[in-house]
């Protein structure tokens, strides 16, 4: 069993409330590690001693760098084919970003071999890793199929435990004037096939997807199946999507761009997760989400990438941190809470987003004497070292 011991931090964010601070900063610090887990955490005068140092055993000197723990991106969506380039490059000329462009991936998706897939995942998790994200979650939803759909959730659950029954994403052209068969189709085969590679389902309760009644019917018998709710809602317009989460105490709901002051009641008084995605406003050119008006309601806010090759190709949280700060009046603080407690607490994880003995090994050290600058310095490539379960990266 290997044995690091990281010390001299500057700063060391570990999520672990004290004395108001409810990112649990600690300066000239110390982090122990043992196996993957985290052994003790406290002042770098109080470290415990590593030696001899030599095989399984290491001291790593961070030189006053800042610490913290590794980014937990709660929505992604890293299986898929194709590119939609154009699509973007259109928008920024002023066409409207609609839902519809789901289906050019689809039909990429289920051109792509399994080969090709795994190879594209494995570079969409590398940038992950280098970026400081060290769990993540993977949805399906560019097959809509019964076999895509299943060898999406497969491949996906070869990288992360956390993988997302995504089949209600869109309607599929073939099945554009026969919705209720393809609802029933989501219920019954497709989900018999998915929830053995998944843990979620998930549904895009929007106009142009699914409607409120359709959402809830196959939420329901995601539920009925053994997999835990989450929510795309309320990212197109406003709608039904935040208070159907709540009602079924989804983990989370995504997106949350459109919100009435009675979504934001029931959010602050839910166990459930507003997850922001940022980088989707960012690509599509929509209001972005009012973070303030949920943190000082009580709501437990989250951000994510949404990784996806339409409306948000992006892997990074660093931007997401950075364009929270600028764009959602977060204050640096909170944003990076919500990349790491928050998305922990949108996948309900209680053994990543935070640093404290007996949590898993997923560290960040970053070239910088601060997490402030996450934001400060938006676009630079900050990361120094990345530990994932103990192990660097």
């Amino acid at each position: 069993m290997t044995t690091t011991l990281i010390t001299h931090i500057g700063e060391l964010t570990t999520n672990v409330a004290a004395d108001g601070d409810a990112l649990g900063t600690l300066h000239d610090a110390a982090v122990l590690i043992v196996g993957d887990r985290i052994a003790w955490v406290g002042p770098a005068s109080a470290a415990p001693v590593v030696s001899p140092e030599g095989k399984g055993r290491e001291v790593v000197d961070a030189g006053g760098r800042a610490v913290l723990p590794g980014f937990v991106d709660s929505h992604t969506h890293l299986v898929f084919g194709g590119d939609r380039a154009d699509e973007f490059e259109a928008r920024m000329t002023g066409a409207p970003y609609a839902a519809g462009g789901i289906r050019r991936t689809v039909a990429a998706t289920r051109a792509a071999g399994d080969e090709e897939l795994r190879a594209r995942l494995a570079a969409f998790v590398a940038e992950l890793r280098a970026q400081g994200t060290t769990t993540f979650e993977i949805k399906t939803g560019y097959g809509l199929t019964v076999a895509d759909e299943e060898r999406l959730a497969r491949l996906a659950g070869e990288v992360t435990p956390e993988v997302t029954f995504l089949g209600a994403h869109v309607v599929p052209a073939e099945y554009s004037e026969r919705r209720e068969d393809y609802v029933e189709l989501v219920c019954d085969a497709m989900l018999h096939a998915c929830a053995p590679h998944s843990r979620w389902i998930d549904v895009f309760c929007e106009r142009g997807a699914f409607t409120p009644d359709e959402s809830r019917r196959i939420l329901a018998a995601g539920i009925a199946h053994g997999l835990e709710p989450r929510v795309h809602g309320n990212q197109l317009g406003p709608g039904e999507g935040v208070r159907l989460a709540v009602e079924l105490g989804a983990a989370s709901v995504d997106h949350c761009t459109y919100l009435s002051e009675d979504d934001v009641h029931a959010l602050a008084g839910s166990a459930t997760v507003a997850t922001l995605l940022p980088g989707v406003e960012f690509s599509t050119r929509q209001p972005y989400p009012d973070a303030r008006r949920l943190i000082d309601a009580g709501a437990t806010v989250a951000l994510a990438s949404d990784c996806n090759p339409g409306s948000s190709f992006t892997s990074s949280m660093p931007l997401m941190i950075a364009l929270a700060v600028r764009e959602m009046g977060m204050t640096p603080a909170e944003a990076v809470w919500a990349a790491t407690a928050g998305g922990a607490k949108a996948l309900r994880r209680d053994d990543v987003g935070a640093l404290a003995p007996g949590m898993r090994a997923d560290l960040v050290m970053l070239d910088a004497p601060t997490r402030v600058h996450l934001a400060y310095r938006p676009g630079v490539p900050l990361v120094h070292t990345v530990w994932a379960g103990g192990v660097p990266v």
